[in-house]
């Protein structure tokens, strides 16, 4: 299980690693965002520096502010000391890495924002 903190936003943010192809951790701190209902969405620009494999095609999803199109990788990350390798979206010039409701497939959240308590595991 990890624990997460509580921004000042009151965004849920947890650290993960994220695999490079030379094997080596990167970690970051990263949102879960529940209305984005992937895995894991990067900048392009970390998901290259990491020589992730990426797809031919861009996936189109919808987001808050409509329809995008997005780079797919695949990628590997640990989380919670377990190592994933999983579908990864791209975009350019993004604020924060998220995960994705996916997650919570494989992992239970606990969230008491009073008690200041957030963990995923």
């Amino acid at each position: 299980m990890i624990s997460g903190e509580f921004s000042a936003k009151g965004e849920l943010v947890f650290e993960i690693d994220l695999i490079g192809a030379d094997g080596e951790p990167v970690p970051v701190n990263a949102v879960l965002d529940t209305g984005f209902t992937g895995w894991l969405v990067v900048d392009n620009q970390d998901a290259e520096s990491l020589d992730w494999l990426l797809a031919p095609a861009q996936q189109k999803m919808q987001t808050a502010t409509g329809e995008a199109s997005f780079n797919a990788y695949l990628g590997t990350v640990v989380l919670d000391g377990e190592e994933f390798t999983i579908p990864v979206l791209g975009a350019n010039q993004l604020e924060n890495i998220l995960l994705g409701v996916r997650w919570l497939e494989r992992k239970r959240l606990v969230s008491d924002f009073p008690a200041g308590v957030l963990t995923l595991g």
